[in-house]
């Protein structure tokens, strides 16, 4: 027990030493103030469909990072990105296409979807 803790103890003073070892993204995205006062009350109080939230706000920021072109993108890579089940991706996404924030289209059934972002979440 003694030698996990002086382990511990050093690699966390190693860890605050080296601040450079955390990885940094390469770029960033600002945030408006609305998004903080407006949608995330909204989120709450009225839609409460926060999985649909967090799946707008991932292929939002994909489509600013696309010049707003479509994404191509699949159920499943839309959970590992944001952390959430395959199906609370899938019910999201149907939540979206009924309040018209996003269109999706697929050349054929077994093809990847692209989804494009129509508007801003209201």
């Amino acid at each position: 027990m003694l030698s996990f803790y002086r382990y511990s103890t050093r690699f966390a003073s190693y860890f605050l030493l080296l601040p450079f070892l955390v990885p940094r993204f390469k770029g960033t995205i600002p945030i408006d103030d609305y998004v903080l006062d407006v949608l995330m009350r909204d989120l709450i109080a009225h839609d409460q469909k926060p999985a649909a939230y967090l799946v707008y706000l991932h292929l939002y920021s994909q489509a600013v990072r696309r010049h707003w072109k479509p994404i191509p993108a699949s159920v499943r890579t839309i959970a590992d990105a944001t952390g959430l089940s395959k199906s609370a991706v899938h019910t999201a996404l149907g939540h979206l296409r009924r309040r018209q924030l996003i269109a999706t289209s697929a050349d054929h059934a077994t093809a990847t979807p692209r989804h494009r972002v129509l508007r801003h979440w209201r």
